[in-house]
């Protein structure tokens, strides 16, 4: 009674919408009192009795809201009060643990469930990162935003939900505290469980499928190097390691033919072989029963493609790339990112030329077809890729049809080739082209052949590989993952030494043979010289049998190395790159060649990269180069370590022996960073 008679004297009033619920009531008076002057004006006695009943109704409606309006009030003021209490109840008592943060992270309070996970009481105000320590106040969402995250904690996994809520949106109009600019928000926090969910997502990448094919790279070869009697036993023995390491991951395997097979697994195989590396590559080496060659895989995997049948598919480009790549690896295909393990060992070369045969005269039919020809090598054009283009006019002009090597800026390595060239009647006017007068003569009857490059992003003019499909590449770089599709011709053999090597077999078996002018010898030639270093790096019996072909065609060796000679400067930036050289990990030689005043510094760095391969101890040699606001890296090595796969880890590529990568947006002092973190990196992974 008497909290009801306090109550009773406190001064309420109506507001909000419940004021302007009683605006309906004045209106409908305020329509009566009109209804009343009109029946006043027609009758007066009538008028008279309805405004007598007016008067009551309004006097009626007045004494029923003074006496009913603090009852009302007092009221909604209870059920506000108990409504609030049961609000904090559920919101304590919410089978969610949650909590309120403030924005320096000191906890302001928790409910139960959060108290009960934590093992905190709710008067706990320390900061979040000391009972989450992957939570940070650094990690809050900005005002009314909402952001999450996932943290292990006690072996539990939880998705945190984290809101900004700020107090003054809250409290607006509400005179009860005045807030600090500090402390005008709160961060709320919800800690989901997704233990399970987590668990089922886990088994279901777990249990996605993976398809592979496994190619034995050199199974004829093998087999031909030992005894007849053997030869059972050797198969018998490489198809018993493969099949034993295939099982032991938990996959099947089954024999497509003598040297292929496909396989079948789940991601938690694969993964075990990714961590394993593939140690098979390795392993099937070591199979020797007096055969002289050893015998080398290639594996393809496709998976988290969709269905088997895209698994399958992604699987065939996989293997594909392995084996355009030099064989002996694996690659492994993951939607559209790709994988590449082994490839430690340089491919044999083969000793047939039925492939340069074949593929000679598909160029030659693909030529004759066509209208004209147009060639180019990669960005920075080297004496090889000018070499090639030469082969490659010599065999246009053999077939009579016109023929415009695209050139960019000449350099001083291939300068003295190209005004050689040009003093000759064949290449005096409109051979060489720059390149908007290649677009122009570009269509759907034009050839256009790509040497010594497979990739678009490195070719001379990328415009012209969307201006025709008759597109040919001849390459003896490993492929990588950007690659020129759809080409109508493709050769690509890692095992050749050079692009002109590639272009003298092919222009051997180009109808009938073309006989090259000796000035074109002697560019051809020139290009096998510098990319086998004098015939030191990737020589085997075909470049010799190549260099012979050119020499009797009157290629001369002392023109070529008199060509090939370098200015004073030039030599003391070399030796100033093997003077300064340091060896990284014992093993890594890694120098930077000064560029200031040489005009083709990135030459001069490829050969003080060869220098430092004659010391003693060094595996590989890679030196920097600044120029062009790009950071050239030249990478070589004799035959313990894959420069190219080191190289693709900074988005370039090239032979095992012989690669190079372009960094942009760094100094050369970052660039030596970058380098030196891939290389301990790949160490420890053992891909090197």
């Amino acid at each position: 009674m008497k909290e009801e008679k306090s109550r009773s004297k406190v001064q309420l009033r109506y507001s909000g919408k419940i004021l302007r619920h009683w605006y309906w009531c004045v209106l409908l008076c305020l329509l009566l009192l009109c209804l009343t002057a009109g029946v006043l004006y027609v009758d007066t006695i009538a008028g008279c009795i309805v405004g007598v009943f007016s008067i009551v109704l309004y006097l009626t409606i007045v004494v029923l809201d003074i006496y009913y309006r603090p009852k009302v009030l007092l009221e909604l003021l209870d059920f506000s009060q108990r409504f609030g209490g049961v609000e904090k109840d559920l919101l304590d008592e919410m089978m969610i643990p949650y909590g309120f943060v403030l924005p320096d992270g000191r906890i302001a309070w928790m409910n139960e469930m959060l108290c009960e996970m934590t093992k905190r009481g709710s008067d706990c105000h320390k900061s979040i990162s000391s009972v989450f320590p992957e939570l940070t106040a650094a990690e809050f969402p900005q005002a009314g935003e909402q952001s999450e995250k996932e943290i292990d904690y006690e072996d539990r996994k939880y998705r945190v939900v984290m809101k900004q809520i700020q107090l003054h949106e809250v409290l607006d109009g509400m005179d009860i505290a005045e807030l600090e600019e500090k402390e005008c928000s709160v961060v709320g926090l919800h800690f989901l469980d997704i233990t399970e969910l987590a668990h089922l997502q886990r088994e279901n990448y777990e249990q996605k499928a993976a398809v592979g094919l496994l190619y034995v790279d050199n199974y004829e070869e093998a087999m031909d190097s030992v005894e007849d009697v053997r030869r059972s036993m050797l198969g018998a023995l490489v198809e018993r390691r493969i099949t034993k390491y295939v099982i032991s991951a938990g996959g099947l395997i089954k024999n497509l033919e003598k040297d292929k097979y496909l396989l079948v697994m789940n991601r938690v195989s694969l993964q075990s072989l990714v961590d394993d590396r593939f140690s098979l590559l390795e392993d099937v080496k070591t199979v020797n029963l007096g055969n002289s060659m050893n015998v080398t895989v290639s594996i393809g995997i496709g998976t988290d493609n969709g269905n088997y049948t895209d698994n399958y598919e992604a699987a065939h480009v996989a293997i594909e790339m392995a084996l355009a790549r030099g064989g002996d690896q694996a690659v492994v295909k993951d939607q559209d990112k790709i994988s590449y393990y082994g490839g430690k060992t340089q491919r044999s070369e083969s000793n047939t030329r039925v492939r340069a045969r074949v593929k000679a005269q598909a160029l030659r039919e693909l030529i004759g077809a066509r209208e004209r020809v147009i060639v180019m090598g990669h960005k920075n054009t080297d004496i090889d890729s000018l070499g090639a283009c030469v082969g490659v006019c010599c065999a246009a002009m053999h077939s009579d049809k016109p023929v415009h090597i695209v050139l960019g800026d000449v350099t001083a390595s291939i300068r003295p080739w190209v005004n050689s060239l040009k003093d000759n009647i064949e290449y005096s006017e409109g051979v060489f082209v720059n390149h908007e007068q290649a677009i122009q003569l570009t269509n759907e009857n034009t050839v256009v052949v790509v040497v010594d490059t497979n990739r678009p992003s490195m070719v001379e003019c990328e415009e012209l590989l969307y201006l025709t499909r008759n597109i040919v590449v001849l390459d003896h770089h490993r492929q990588g993952t950007d690659k020129i599709e759809n080409a109508a011709l493709s050769y690509i053999d890692p095992a050749v030494s050079s692009a002109c090597e590639m272009i003298t077999e092919i222009m051997q078996y180009y109808e009938n043979g073309i006989r090259p002018k000796p000035y074109e010898a002697d560019c051809i030639y020139a290009g096998i010289i510098i990319d086998t270093n004098n015939f030191m790096a990737k020589t085997g019996m075909r470049t010799f049998e190549a260099a012979a072909y050119l020499r009797r065609f009157g290629a001369d060796v002392t023109r070529v190395r008199k060509v090939f000679r370098n200015d004073m400067d030039t030599y003391k930036a070399r030796a100033e790159a093997v003077r300064h050289a340091e060896l990284f990990m014992d093993s890594y030689a890694i120098s930077v060649c000064p560029s200031q005043g040489i005009e083709s510094p990135t030459v001069v760095g490829a050969q003080a990269a060869n220098e430092l391969l004659n010391i003693i101890g060094v595996k590989a040699s890679f030196v920097l180069t600044d120029y062009s606001d790009k950071i050239f890296i030249s990478a070589r090595a004799i035959d313990e370590v894959n420069v190219q796969i080191i190289m693709e880890r900074l988005g370039g590529g090239g032979h095992m022996n012989i690669a190079g990568a372009q960094l942009s947006g760094v100094d050369v002092d970052q660039a030596r960073v970058m380098l030196k973190e891939v290389l301990t990196q790949m160490t420890k992974e053992g891909a090197i």
